[in-house]
């Protein structure tokens, strides 16, 4: 089996726990060498300066490049231009280009009157100034907004010829379906890279909660899985052999680079990516 790259995702510490939380979980996979890593914006954009505090702080510390996340929301054109500026100005030159959600309690996304009505004009804005490496999101499964996957597969066909470089997908259960949408994504014109995103599962309660969020669709067969897993003990290690196996299944089709969604949680995906021969460097390990 061919040995994959990788990325991950963290989100950025709201307290001194928190910091102290992320800051570990670098220590333990940035030795794993990944292409990059991604910090997460709060819905509603309530993180923008955690998040950016972070970005900096993870490339000025842990010798990995970032990629920093910027949306839409609650924001005028110039505010968000003002912010990937500073990314600029800073040296990070990836950003992950989102729409974003809204603020817990709006029903709907409702664009700032003076702001990005859409990722695809977030997009266009950010390709116009030369500046940026731009990711996007991706949905295998139907976005809670779209009708079908094809109306997810159109969208981001706009998102790619509107100047962004590559996708990231939003977590699946089964790499069938991955499979399906990289397959209908082809079938549209899409040349640009589609990196899966991958959830170890460190909480199944919270990954379902998650997916029901995001529209990811739950299998019966996983359900069962953790209902007999939680009562007997082994939740942990059906997540460790449900995610390796998963990640195993995309390699074998082809899949050479894995996203982790890693929740500020680094053992679950030390764990996968060691069972799929991805080991720490050495030298950045005592570095970190």
């Amino acid at each position: 089996m061919t040995k994959p790259s990788v990325s991950f995702e963290f989100f950025p510490p709201k307290s001194l726990e928190g910091s102290f939380k992320l800051w570990e979980t670098l220590g333990v996979l940035a030795p794993l060498s990944p292409d990059f890593v991604s910090v997460t914006y709060g819905a509603g954009g309530t993180t923008r300066k955690l998040t950016h505090d972070a970005v900096t702080t993870i490339d000025a510390n842990f010798g990995v490049p970032v990629a920093a996340h910027l949306t839409c929301v609650d924001a005028t054109r110039a505010e968000t231009l003002e912010i990937a500026e500073q990314y600029a100005e800073a040296g990070i030159s990836q950003i992950v280009a989102l729409r974003g959600d809204p603020p817990k309690g709006a029903e709907g996304f409702t664009p700032h009157p003076d702001g990005f009505a859409s990722s695809v004009e977030l997009i266009e804005a950010l390709a116009a100034t030369g500046k940026f490496d731009i990711r996007v999101g991706a949905y295998p499964d139907p976005h809670p907004e779209a009708g079908s996957m094809q109306e997810c597969v159109d969208y981001l066909k706009r998102k790619i010829e509107a100047g962004a470089t590559s996708a990231i997908t939003q977590f699946f259960f089964e790499a069938e379906t991955f499979f399906r949408f990289r397959d209908a994504c082809v079938a549209a014109g899409i040349d640009a890279p589609i990196l899966p995103g991958v959830l170890p599962i460190e909480n199944w309660p919270r990954a379902r909660r998650f997916a029901n969020g995001c529209g990811a669709v739950i299998p019966q067969w996983l359900d069962d899985a953790y209902d007999t897993a939680l009562r007997d003990g082994r939740a942990d290690l059906l997540s460790t052999a449900l995610c390796t196996e998963l990640c195993t299944d995309l390699i074998e089709g082809g899949v050479d680079h894995l996203h982790f969604y890693t929740l500020n949680r680094p053992e679950l995906t030390r764990d996968v990516c060691a069972a799929l021969g991805v080991t720490p460097n050495v030298a950045l390990a005592e570095v970190a």
